[in-house]
């Protein structure tokens, strides 16, 4: 329902009160210290096949599955996953009672303007939704991690190693 890039952005929170909480939690973890430093040598992004809305929720959960597949891998400090995308997009929608009574309730299509049901991102296509820093030895549980996340999403991802591929000639 909310997946297509309709019109014109609409962010400003000022201007709707009652918008609902951003979901996703964290955007960093694992080792960030070492990530910045440029310490792993290995990195892999997963870009987004079409533009498309992603709801917050679905960033969420393709945040905890690939957080939780690598980290049973690669232990706590062996990677660092980063959070690319923020939903600033406001969700609406004009709920229409249903049922016995509902011509009295509701209004119809008159003053539609709907309420804040919750926030989407929008990702152009090649945008990059998610990446993974890591060893050289972690590479097949970082690539299964974004394979994961994939599934939450609802469009088609690529993933692509972007830097250290010469790591990995013994391990592909």
């Amino acid at each position: 329902m909310y997946r297509q890039i309709k019109g014109q952005s609409f962010t400003r929170r000022e201007y709707t009160g009652g918008v609902p909480n951003n979901r996703i939690l964290r955007y960093h973890m694992g080792n960030r210290k070492k990530a910045e430093t440029g310490g792993f040598p290995v990195a892999l992004e997963l870009h987004a096949d079409n533009a498309c809305q992603i709801r917050d929720s679905a960033l969420e959960s393709a945040r905890q599955v690939a957080n939780s597949t690598i980290r049973d891998i690669a232990g706590t400090e062996g990677y660092a996953l980063r959070m690319h995308t923020y939903p600033h997009q406001i969700l609406r929608e004009n709920k229409q009672a249903t049922g016995a009574g509902a011509d009295r309730v509701s209004q119809g299509m008159r003053l539609s303007f709907g309420k804040n049901v919750g926030t989407a991102a929008r990702v152009q296509r090649g945008q990059t939704v998610i990446s993974i820093k890591t060893e050289a030895e972690n590479y097949s549980a970082a690539k299964d991690a974004l394979r994961k996340a994939t599934c939450k999403f609802p469009t088609p991802c690529t993933i692509k190693i972007v830097q250290g591929s010469e790591h990995l000639k013994g391990l592909v």
